[in-house]
This record gives C-alpha cells, sequence and structure tokens, in this order.
C-alpha cells in the first residue's frame, strides 16, 4: 500500500494544479488585440500561389569574361559586409539551438561539502548529541545529487518560441542568399562601369589623334596661304582640350578598377591585376518575350520579408501563452549527510518527484506589454513585406520601361553616328581642298564625338538594365531554375 500511495498523491496534486490554473487562468487573460496590417495577396498581385525556383548562382558567366568571373568569386568569399550576414545565420542557428534545449528535459549534477559549526540555537540542541551532533560542533555537511526539470508546456509557448527561432534561420539565410545576389549584381554593373570607362578613354583618344591631324593639316594650310593665324590658334587650343578629356576619362577608368578591387575585398595590391573587360555583350542577358511577374515569389528578400512575418507570429503566440500557467516536473535523487564519512552510505539517499506550477495573477501589465509589442512586431513584419513586394513591382516595371526606352534610344543614336560619321568625312575633305572653314570641321567631329560617348552610354545603360532586371527577378529570366539557398551546415542540434 505504501509504494503505491506516493504516484496516487502525485497524480491528484497534479490534477489539483491543472484545475486550479484552469480556474485563475481567468484572473489574468490575454488582451484581444489584434494585428492591424493586413498581408497583401500575392495572387492578387500577380506573384502566384507558390514560390518560384530559387536561382543557382553564376549568372554572371553569360558574359564570357573569366575576369569578372574570379572577381565575383573574390568578392563572394571576402566581402566584409557579406560575412556579416553569414555571421547573422550562425547568431540565429544558436539561438534556435537555446530555444530547443527549453523543450528538453534538463539535468544536473549538483554537488558541496562544507565544513562549518553548528549554531547552538538551531535545529541541533544540545539534546542531538545522543545521536553524534550537537549544537556548537564543527563538522563537514555535504550532499550530492542528480536534479531534472521538464517544462511540459501545455500551452505550446516554448514550441512557439522555437518555431520562431527556425524560421528565423531561414530568413537569415535568405538574407544571406540576397546580399550575395546584390554583391554579384554590383560587381557585374561595376565591370560594366570599367567597360564603359575604357570606351570613353578610347573616344578620348580618337579625337586627340583626330585634333593631332587638323592640327597638321591647318599648319599646311597656313604655308600654302589658305588658312591664317586664327585657324591655327584655333587647331593648337582644340589639342590640349582632347587631352584634358582623355586624362578625365583615364581618371574614371581607375576609380572604376578601385571600386571593383574594393567589392572583390582587395586593395591596391591588385590594381594593376584588374586589365580591360572581354565582355561578350550582344548575346549577354537576353530577354524572353514574356516574363511571368510570379518569377518575385522567388526573390530572397521577398522571402525572406515573408519568412519574418511567421517569426513574428510565432511570437506573438508566445506571448500569449506566457498569460497561462507554466507547470513544470522536477525530480531529484542524490546523498545528504553530516560528515565525510557517512554520505556514501545508503542511509544518505534522498529522492524526490513532483510538479511545479507557476501562475501569473498581478503580472498582467508586463505580460499584456509583452502581447501588445509581440503585436506591433506582427504588423512591422507585416508592413515591410507588403513594402518589399511592392517595390519590387515597381522595380520590375521601371526596368522593362528603361529597356524599351534604351533599346529605340540605341536605334536612334546608332542613326545619328552614322549620319555623323559620314559628315565629318565630308568636311575634312572639303576643308582639304579649302571649300569650307575649319568651323565646320570642328562642328561635325564634335557631333561624331556626341554620337560615340552616346552609343557607348546607352549600351552600358541598357547592359546595367537588364542586369538590375535580373536582380529585381530574383537572379534569372528563366522560371525552371535550380536552388541556390543551401542551409548552412556544422551547427549541431538545430532540427527542422
Amino acid at each position: 500500500m505504501k509504494s503505491t500511495s506516493y504516484p496516487l498523491r502525485w497524480w491528484l496534486m497534479l490534477g489539483a494544479a491543472l484545475l486550479s490554473s484552469s480556474m485563475l487562468s481567468s484572473c489574468v487573460s490575454p488582451p484581444k488585440d489584434e494585428s492591424r496590417q493586413l498581408l497583401l495577396d500575392g495572387q492578387s498581385l500577380g506573384l502566384g500561389t507558390t514560390a518560384s525556383p530559387h536561382v543557382a548562382e553564376g549568372w554572371w558567366k553569360v558574359f564570357g569574361d573569366a575576369q569578372l568571373n574570379r572577381l565575383i568569386d573574390d568578392a563572394l568569399a571576402n566581402n566584409p559586409g557579406l560575412n556579416e550576414a553569414l555571421i547573422r545565420v550562425r547568431g540565429a542557428q544558436a539561438q534556435a539551438i537555446a530555444a530547443g534545449a527549453t523543450l528538453r528535459p534538463g539535468v544536473s549534477l549538483d554537488g558541496e561539502e562544507t565544513y562549518q559549526r553548528l549554531s547552538e540555537n538551531y535545529i541541533y540542541p544540545p539534546a542531538a548529541a545522543g545521536f553524534g551532533i550537537a549544537g556548537g560542533d564543527k563538522v563537514w555537511m555535504g550532499q550530492l545529487g542528480v536534479n531534472l526539470s521538464w517544462d511540459l508546456d501545455f500551452w505550446g509557448r516554448q514550441a512557439s518560441v522555437l518555431n520562431e527561432a527556425k524560421v528565423k534561420i531561414v530568413a537569415a539565410e535568405l538574407d544571406t542568399a540576397s546580399a550575395r545576389l546584390a554583391l554579384s549584381g554590383a560587381m557585374a554593373q561595376s565591370y560594366v562601369e570599367l567597360y564603359r570607362a575604357y570606351a570613353y578613354s578610347d573616344i578620348a583618344k580618337q579625337n586627340e589623334q583626330q585634333r593631332e591631324t587638323l592640327l597638321r593639316l591647318t599648319q599646311n594650310r597656313l604655308k600654302a596661304g589658305l588658312d591664317t593665324q586664327v585657324e591655327l590658334n584655333v587647331a593648337e587650343a582644340a589639342l590640349p582640350q582632347a587631352r584634358n578629356t582623355r586624362l578625365q576619362a583615364d581618371i574614371q577608368r581607375d576609380i572604376a578598377i578601385h571600386n571593383l578591387a574594393a567589392l572583390s575585398g582587395h586593395g591596391a595590391e591588385v590594381y594593376g591585376d584588374i586589365v580591360r573587360p572581354q565582355l561578350i555583350t550582344d548575346v549577354a542577358l537576353p530577354l524572353p518575350k514574356e516574363l511571368p511577374l510570379d518569377l518575385l515569389s522567388r526573390r530572397p528578400d521577398i522571402l525572406a520579408a515573408k519568412a519574418r512575418v511567421d517569426a513574428a507570429a510565432s511570437g506573438r503566440a508566445a506571448a500569449k501563452a506566457a498569460f497561462y500557467p507554466d507547470i513544470n516536473l522536477k525530480a531529484f535523487v542524490g546523498l545528504q549527510a553530516v560528515g565525510l564519512d557517512k554520505l556514501l552510505e545508503s542511509g544518505s539517499t534522498v529522492y524526490g518527484a513532483g510538479p511545479a506550477l507557476h501562475l501569473p495573477i498581478f503580472d498582467s501589465q508586463r505580460l499584456k506589454a509583452g502581447y501588445f509589442n509581440a503585436t506591433a512586431e506582427l504588423d512591422g513584419a507585416i508592413a515591410s513585406y507588403n513594402d518589399t513586394v511592392l517595390k519590387a513591382i515597381r522595380d520590375v516595371a521601371d526596368q522593362l520601361s528603361r529597356n524599351e526606352s534604351l533599346n529605340h534610344q540605341l536605334v536612334e543614336v546608332k542613326q545619328v553616328l552614322t549620319a555623323s560619321e559620314a559628315a565629318y568625312k565630308l568636311a575634312l575633305h572639303r576643308y582639304q581642298a579649302g571649300l569650307v572653314s575649319q568651323l565646320v570641321v570642328l562642328n561635325a567631329e564634335s557631333n561624331v564625338l556626341n554620337a560615340r560617348r552616346d552609343l557607348v552610354s546607352l549600351s552600358s545603360q541598357l547592359l546595367i538594365t537588364r542586369v538590375t532586371l535580373l536582380l529585381t527577378l530574383g537572379g534569372s529570366f528563366d522560371p525552371a531554375t535550380s536552388p541556390v539557398i543551401t542551409p548552412i551546415t556544422g551547427q549541431p542540434g538545430v532540427s527542422s
């Protein structure tokens, strides 16, 4: 009978604890405040109901430039900003491990041995001397035991905390994927700018050579009596101007090199190693006839924003569960004795087990504040997601409009360049023949120079626009692509 009375009493205590907690929980009930923000319906915006496949890295290889491939690889390996994103992933993983530990039984081994003087006026009076101890004695008092504590999580609070931590890992990994995509895009755009800087430098050199040719021609015409000193002075002044333009173009080229080196995680030691780009621009990043808007549903920043909404929802669920009683199971087994020689004797054994109840009664203001804060975080996450989606849709529309406009402008500028070059050649021949003034040649030359610069500028802008459009669509124009986001391993204890 004695062996069964303890378990029966334990279950009665547990039942009483549950009954009392359900009755007392009405004293502190969660507020009925709900989220004031509504999540945008992706399907109504054209994003589709399911996420598109994520994009495989290496999209920049379509340019066919080995130097660009190497620089982007270096950037993805060495960029400090990307390393910070990876650190945030590991931090989220650590938080998930800590949250998961609360759902498992906690076991600890505690032991102590203290030499102390017993009080003469405490639980060891002089009458206890017959038992071997008495007040005023100096003895060793020790205990050694194993303690168990297990949060039963009846209301799912710890499970919600764990789910919040797991979703934050997903969000952090998506942030890393977004950072990698943005970094590779920035590298490609900077590389196109270097390509443009070299082209500008070529145009400036051609202009300088044309000014030198014009100066020699003017000198010969002056000797022949066909020009005056005025025309010679004008030709002499035009040459330094052309040289100055070429020097400015060279400076912009050097700055583009410095920017690429910094993005790739390098310093001045690689400036001399970065050479002229060899981009295949004619066939790079061709746009398909149709671009489905649901490609946006694979953008890592949109997916990360959605994951933060899910994490905030779990956080609010945990804040709501905090209003309900916290019931734990506690147990211990060990040894207690006065004197070192008796600690390991069988009679020194102690053990016990039972439920532990924590019910918030006069803590409503703190709990309500926590719940309102969790609701505010959920509202903020929803607002951030909505803003990210709307900006993404706007960015796609902007880049498509810009791409269409640049294509039309490019056609016009090519016609302008063809006509300007023909006019310059004709003006130069007529000047050599003494039929037109030098001013006509200079004007025609300026038109050619401007048309060449416009052609380079528009071609580069068109390429950068396509890169930007590709980034706004998650890294590819192809609806069927392979995954890119791979969880960072090496952190045991986080289960999915």
